[in-house]
């Protein structure tokens, strides 16, 4: 008998460990490129993806004396056949190469929990299923009358779910005697709305002429930029459409979980079965189902957010990304991967179309679009041909804007909303903070209560009454006393959702709010239900961070108030401008949607900021032209690449040694090819016991830098006590 000579990775995404490892299997199950299987590594049980398999004719003696290590025997074969096609395979490959992540951790953030190729996958549910009754032989002869009743109901219905009948004893009995049978019916268990089929609508000038120049257009890439409510939306559908119709599938992103629902929905009404769902919120077992519904070719369009981008569909015609500036398509943790940048590379394996929307684009984008990268779309007219809302910028300086009645809330503001209420339209505020106070401290003492493991200031939450760390999810009791001097008077200081949502209360006692931030979307399916009871006009105010912003679409409402528009200024980042630039444009894009006037007001404490006063114009071009100067004085992105080293260790010294060590490497390395900056300490020093330092790199050219860079990361894999992960790309810094 033959032995296979299995080469595998390990389930550990640590560099030190991105390599193959070699294994014997004597077993009969099939073996194959892509399966997972049960090993022993360093004295634990652990999943290994196989990389290879071949076959040998030599015992286990002869080849480890040949190879010079012990060879340990695959305990188990998990598959059935391969987790991934040829083109995720590729795929893979190429992230890893792209991203100098392990491959690993790309096949980790590929597939769902039940799948993924780690010991934790084999405790999540599997292939769930209904079981029906089926009559087989119709003869009544010799049967009782109950038994006969279940058999001509089995027959009438053709079949039956097994647990609606509660007579188990007659089933059984049925059964033995061979009168009916069991099939088991794979169960879905991701509950979609059935929803009406909707005819399409019918489509403006602007929207015609976008469509044919997408189909014209010999770019793979293209840039839909214009105001907000310009009916882009339609644009994907109709796109969707003619895809399907050249048998090709699609893959539609959205930034946020919660405009999930509201997409799936249109995709829903115009393609009905056809779509699947993926995003971050489903429970294991329905990721597990609809990825399988995915990979089996039963489903020609996926809707859903960052991870969605790896959905297993075969032959992409079309892929969007909506909202397409949106941080979160940017992984915060390994591989660091945006899914704008692994769209263009399913693109071009597929040969399909990418469709990048947003009202604000990034600068990045819009940059290729101006050098004629990508094909630049524009819809500068809204559907409803409704002017864009009125905006006002509001003072917080000015002390005239302001009376004792609400420091939050300026007088301007409760006058728009005071008539609002009374139009019986709806209101959004946003302020981009979640919590209660965003400080607590001591008025006897000044001592000011602190997240241990990150030292930054803990967020109180009045709901719970509790501390929260914002970084990493630390909670304590809000204490009753000072622990420093035991006095009673704590201050809290700043504001964010909650207390936003209690002065609302305070000073318009009869209308109705509802809260929408990534606290009280902890409970699941939240989302969805605030938005909707939203739409259905059960609330007159939404109060929310940045998840109300963009992409909803509500008739009703005709104020935005943006609480506090610095919030994200005075962010250490190179991007903070462009943020609040487009978090308050985006924003204001939500009023006057419908045939209802819009309005806007701004509170700021920076009014002449060209972020803001650029947003209350709705003028992206203009700012566009202003930060792309100020990314040119400064060497940023567009004008350069970045890549971020992340250095860190239980031991401060350790981590500050090994950041300068990289630091000559690097500088010795690439000379005049890269700019050097740092080490220095990020935003967060200290987390959970470890300290952090951080080098940023940037360079023009990709390829003369690469090899330094894994050169770098090969010299610190025999360091135990040093963790470092280099995030190309990087969002902020």
């Amino acid at each position: 008998m033959k032995v296979k000579i299995i080469e595998l990775l390990i389930e550990y995404t640590a560099h030190s460990l991105d390599r193959p490892f070699t294994y014997l299997y004597n077993g009969n199950k099939n073996i194959e490129k892509g399966y997972r299987v049960l090993i022993t590594f360093n004295h634990r049980e652990v999943v290994g993806y196989v990389l290879n398999v071949q076959e040998t004719s030599k015992n286990k003696k002869k080849l480890e004396e040949e190879m010079g290590f012990v060879l340990f025997e695959i305990i188990d074969v998990l598959d059935e056949k391969p987790l991934l096609n040829e083109e995720l395979l590729q795929l893979v490959d190429a992230l890893s190469d792209y991203y100098l992540a392990p491959k690993i951790s790309i096949l980790q953030a590929m597939l769902p929990p039940s799948l993924k190729p780690a010991k934790s996958a084999l405790s999540k549910p599997k292939i769930a299923y209904d079981k029906y009754l089926e009559v087989v032989d119709a003869d009544e002869n010799d049967l009782s009358v109950k038994q006969i009743e279940i058999l001509r109901l089995i027959k009438k219905e053709k079949s039956v779910l097994k647990r609606e009948i509660k007579s188990i004893s007659i089933i059984n009995k049925l059964l033995k005697l061979g009168k009916i049978k069991i099939v088991e019916v794979e169960k879905r268990r991701m509950k979609i709305p059935d929803f009406a089929i909707e005819k399409p609508k019918e489509l403006t000038v602007d929207q015609k002429r976008v469509l044919e120049e997408i189909y014209a257009s010999r770019n793979s890439v293209l840039l839909s930029e214009g105001v907000t409510g310009r009916g882009k939306t339609e644009v994907y559908l109709t796109l969707s459409v003619r895809i399907l119709y050249e048998n090709k599938t699609v893959l539609m992103l959205v930034p946020e979980i919660a405009l999930t629902p509201m997409m799936m929905e249109y995709f829903m009404k115009r393609f009905h079965g056809d779509v699947a769902i993926l995003h971050s919120e489903l429970t294991p077992a329905e990721k597990y189902d609809e990825y399988r519904k995915i990979a089996s070719g039963d489903c020609k369009v996926v809707v859903g957010a960052r991870s969605a981008i790896f959905a297993p569909l075969k032959n992409i015609g079309l892929i969007i990304l909506d909202e397409e500036h949106t941080e979160s398509y940017k992984q915060d943790a390994t591989p660091f991967y945006h899914a704008r940048d692994v769209a263009l590379i399913r693109s071009k394996m597929n040969g399909a179309k990418v469709v990048l929307g947003s009202a604000t684009p990034s600068l990045e984008s819009r940059a290729r679009a101006s050098k004629g990268t990508y094909h630049i779309l524009y819809l500068n007219k809204r559907i409803n041909e409704q002017k864009l809302p009125e905006t006002i910028i509001t003072n917080l300086l000015d002390y005239s804007n302001i009376d004792r009645e609400s420091y939050i809330f300026s007088l301007t503001l409760r006058k728009e909303i005071k008539l609002a209420l009374e139009r019986k339209e709806q209101i959004i505020l946003l302020i981009n903070r979640r919590g209660f106070s965003t400080s607590v401290s001591c008025r006897k003492c000044g001592h000011v209560f602190k997240c241990p493991n990150c030292d930054i200031a803990l967020t109180y939450h009045k709901q719970d009454d509790m501390l929260k760390c914002h970084y990493c999810n630390h909670v304590e009791i809000m204490p009753k006393t000072c622990p420093e001097c035991g006095s009673p008077y704590l201050i809290k200081t700043g504001f964010g959702t909650e207390r936003i949502e209690e002065e609302v209360h305070r000073l318009f006692p009869d209308a109705k709010t509802l809260r929408l931030d990534s606290d009280s979307a902890k409970v699941r399916t939240r989302i969805q239900k605030t938005v909707e009871a939203f739409r259905n006009k059960k609330a007159d105010i939404l109060i929310g961070t940045q998840m109300i912003a963009k992409g909803h679409d509500f008739e009703n409402v005709t104020l935005v108030g943006v609480v506090l528009a610095d919030i994200g200024l005075s962010m250490p980042s190179y991007r903070s401008s462009e943020r609040v630039f487009q978090l308050i444009t985006q924003a204001i894009g939500r009023s006057g949607r419908s045939d209802k006037k819009g309005k806007a007001i701004i509170q700021t404490y920076s009014p002449s900021h060209y972020a803001i006063t650029m947003a209350a114009r709705q003028n992206y071009e203009l700012f566009y032209a202003h930060e792309m100067k100020m990314r040119k004085l400064q060497n940023y992105p567009p004008y350069c690449f970045l890549a971020a080293f992340n250095i860190s260790s239980k031991s401060e010294i350790k981590a500050v040694e090994t950041a300068f060590q990289i630091v000559s490497e690097l500088k010795q390395s690439l000379s005049t090819n890269a700019e050097i900056l740092g080490p220095t300490s990020p935003f967060i020093p200290y987390e959970n016991n470890v300290f952090k330092r951080v080098i940023l790199v940037k360079y023009k050219n990709p390829s003369l830098v690469k090899e330094v860079f894994k050169k770098v990361i090969n010299s610190l894999k025999g360091k135990s006590q040093i963790s470092l992960n280099v995030n190309i790309d990087p969002y902020d810094f």
